[in-house]
């Protein structure tokens, strides 16, 4: 909510300058998000009067005018406007002004015609972008008078973030009422005079649905001039908490809103047929709305309509048909109140919102609609003149909010809040907020006033104290206690290690939202039925995500957006997926996973290395650092987020833990991600696992290396074959390393060759050569026996 200090001021006016009182407001629980000056900053200018305005002798488009200034002899002032005009008041910048952006006013000639000063449109003034001519002044204007004190520009606009549970001050009475009880300051409010009818007309109300509309006051007025203008300190009110000025009568209903927190409407009497009605919607029934928005109505929303038809969604929007235009001379005025839960949720079902909406779904005072309706009647009658009728009030008074007394133990306040504070001071500090306090026993029994619909609990109480206390004023007191180091495990490392190895090989950690476009779990996923959100922030963030990937692919489109084609982002976070219908509890497993995703040159442009592109091995080399001195293996796999020859999947003591692969060339096109990005996915309980530190003798005796060729069929994995060698491998035997692969000349199209390194070694003696050939032929025949492979070479 946004508003004006200046206005504030004349509700509770505390000895506090505005950085002070938006202190205050931030820490009695009004956020203030922005504090910024009505104006910018410049001197010199006042209102002036036009006396005469000629054609310049020497330009057709500029006029030589004489300016009454209020020192007794006018100035010549050349001016360019269109609309420079004899009788006009306007701002004059005198000679020594400066105006915004250090702009100085000096004496001079234009073409050949002396100006001593500057007519200013609302632009060079700062105040709008408007520049189509002199900024005009009511006719009143004093001539002479400093245009920002004339204006009221010495002002700041604060703009406060409130929760949803301070609907009360969603305005101006609201916070004026919270700074007059923290700071003790007088609260000045104007007795609102109930206005006497004129006539004896008034049209019937019905409360068809009282328990969403359990008060509604209606008010016809007659003889209205509704192209009266409104006044400019309304106006500058308006437009200082971010409303337009639309016409007289709307800019009243929006004043009365900002003033009072009372939403009104004013409708054209002339077209409304019979009683007024508050009920829910009819089969097919539709209301044209004043933002141009046709809709047809869901059951569970509440209207406003007389005996012929719909005419607005009560507490939300009025309707086209019904509402106020220049040409209305009787207006029927409604002000209600519409219970929260009835008006909650119903404005964004239908793709927007309003301040009457904001404002009731959150809870209005529901004491209130009378006087707002007087207040907008004396306003009506003030500024666009007329006559008014009865106010018609239909009520049905045990469908109202209940204030139900709740109670406070001033023990236990003390106790939550850590601080020495007696019983009248709680009581003086609960009544400046005007909670009725009663005791039982040694205990408080607090009741609300009709506009407070956050005190419900105890603990609300405790809350109200500690503000009204001051958080400033609440000690902080380091905690003291006994503390025991808590076991770590060597079996396990910590989610930090995991970040920082992932940082440290040059992955950038991000974090994306656990809610996903539904597109991407059917493209990267292959998910047809995700979980889908009640109550989605936007509608392209609908489901809940089944991997990381996507996100991750996001991130990738951004930073290509940017022009950055070397990405490398990993993400730790939860991914969400359905039980199996024979899972013995039905929901959905939260699984914690780490996904990587490599993008663009392997390595950041250099001198000392050839620029090529990251590939399946440079992510595969990562995630095996990630796991080591573990070892890992993979398969090949199918996945529709990968390439269908470049993927595998991941897999930790036989089992399956993720998936490692280039993405899909259907999804690197349709999602502009330029080269296809190598990415891995694997569950962070395997990633954090560690193998426990066993000693081994390092040797000091010199180890043998022997190269083995072996040929085999083409299907059969590098993994597979190392595996089996190990099986059988001789002690003797320390380290099984592929390390060519060979399809060409001299190999038969279905097979290949796998080229291993066999590194020898004993701990106590040097290996003697039959030794090593007898651990080599081992290897040899286990791969001759079980894979069916033979050396290369033998028998070529």
């Amino acid at each position: 909510m946004q508003f004006s200090e200046q206005w504030l001021r004349t509700f509770v006016d505390p000895q506090l300058d505005s950085a002070d009182l938006g202190h205050l407001l931030t820490m009695a629980g009004l956020e203030v998000e922005e504090a910024e000056p009505a104006a910018p900053a410049f001197s010199g200018v006042v209102v002036a009067q036009i006396v005469e305005a000629e054609r310049h002798p020497n330009a057709d488009k500029l006029k030589l005018c004489k300016v009454d200034v209020g020192t007794g002899e006018p100035l010549q002032i050349v001016c360019g406007a269109p609309n420079a005009a004899a009788g006009m008041k306007v701002p004059c910048a005198k000679v020594g002004a400066v105006l915004p952006g250090d702009f100085a006013i000096k004496p001079a000639k234009l073409r050949g015609v002396e100006s001593f000063g500057m007519l200013c449109s609302a632009r060079e003034l700062g105040l709008s972008e408007d520049h189509g001519g002199l900024h005009a002044l009511p006719a009143d204007a004093p001539v002479g008078t400093d245009i920002r004190s004339y204006l009221g520009l010495d002002d700041t606009l604060f703009t406060i973030k409130l929760t949803p549970n301070r609907a009360d001050c969603l305005s101006l009475l609201g916070v004026a009422r919270e700074v007059a009880a923290i700071t003790g300051a007088a609260l000045r409010l104007d007795a609102i005079e109930p206005v006497a009818p004129a006539f004896d007309d008034r049209r019937a109300i019905m409360l068809d649905a009282p328990a969403a509309c359990p008060r509604y006051c209606g008010r016809v007025l007659r003889g209205v001039d509704a192209k009266a203008p409104t006044p400019g300190w309304m106006v500058r009110r308006l437009a200082r908490s971010g409303i337009r000025s639309i016409s007289a009568l709307v800019d009243i209903t929006n004043y009365v809103m900002l003033e009072l927190g009372q939403p009104l409407h004013a409708f054209d009497n002339a077209k409304l047929h019979g009683a007024i009605h508050v009920r829910f919607p009819r089969e097919g029934e539709q209301v044209l709305l004043l933002n141009e928005q046709t809709i047809t109505p869901a059951a569970d929303t509440l209207l406003i309509a007389d005996e012929a038809r719909a005419l607005a969604l009560a507490g939300i929007m009025g309707g086209e048909d019904s509402g106020v235009t220049l040409e209305t001379t009787e207006v029927f005025l409604e002000s209600a109140f519409f219970a929260p839960d009835a008006i909650a949720g119903r404005a964004r079902s239908y793709g927007f919102g309003s301040d009457a909406s904001h404002r009731f779904e959150r809870g209005v005072d529901f004491e209130l609609a009378k006087a707002a309706i007087e207040r907008a009647t004396r306003l009506v009658l003030d500024i666009c003149g007329g006559e008014a009728g009865p106010v018609e009030e239909a009520v049905a008074v045990d469908a109202l909010p209940q204030r139900r007394a709740v109670q406070l133990r001033p023990a236990r306040a003390r106790r939550v809040l850590g601080i020495s504070i007696d019983d009248e001071a709680i009581r003086v500090l609960l009544e400046r907020v005007h909670l009725q306090v009663g005791r039982e026993g040694e205990n408080f029994l607090v009741t609300p006033p009709s506009w407070r619909f956050d005190i419900e609990i105890e603990e609300d109480l405790i809350e109200e104290l500690a503000r009204l206390h001051g958080y400033d004023n609440i000690p902080a007191v380091a905690p003291q206690g006994s503390l025991m180091m808590l076991p770590s495990s060597e079996h396990g490392r910590p989610v930090w290690a995991v970040r920082h190895l992932l940082a440290g090989r040059g992955y950038q950690e991000v974090v994306n939202f656990a809610f996903v476009e539904e597109a991407w779990e059917r493209d990267f996923c292959a998910n047809e039925d995700p979980i889908r959100l009640a109550n989605p922030i936007a509608s392209q963030l609908s489901v809940m995500r089944s991997s990381l990937i996507p996100g991750l692919a996001a991130n990738l489109a951004t930073n290509r957006k940017r022009q950055i084609d070397r990405v490398r982002v990993f993400e730790v976070a939860r991914v969400f997926e359905r039980k199996a219908d024979g899972e013995p509890v039905a929901g959905f497993h939260q699984t914690m996973n780490v996904a990587a995703l490599a993008a663009g040159p392997a390595l950041p442009e250099q001198w000392g290395e050839r620029s090529r592109a990251v590939d399946f091995y440079d992510v595969k080399g990562d995630l095996e650092a990630l796991f080591a001195p573990r070892q890992l293996s993979f398969e090949r796999l199918s996945h529709p987020a990968l390439h269908p020859g470049r993927a595998a999947a991941v897999r930790l003591d036989g089992r399956n833990i993720g998936i490692l692969g280039e993405l899909h060339p259907v999804w690197v096109q349709r999602y502009d991600l330029g080269t296809a990005p190598v990415v891995f996915e694997v569950e962070l309980d395997a990633a954090l696992g560690a193998r426990l530190p066993a000693y081994a003798e390092i040797s000091r005796m010199p180890a043998v290396t022997r190269d083995l060729a072996l040929v085999l069929g083409v299907e059969v994995t590098a993994d597979r074959v190392i595996e089996l060698l190990r099986e059988v491998a001789p002690a003797v035997v320390r380290e099984i390393s592929l390390f060519d692969v060979y399809h060409g000349k001299g190999i038969d199209p279905d097979k290949k060759s796998l080229a291993f390194r066999i590194l020898m070694q004993d701990t106590q003696r040097t290996l003697e050569d039959a030794e090593v050939d007898a651990a080599v032929a081992v290897l040899v025949r286990q791969a001759e026996s079980v894979l069916g492979a033979r050396l290369r070479g033998a028998g070529d």
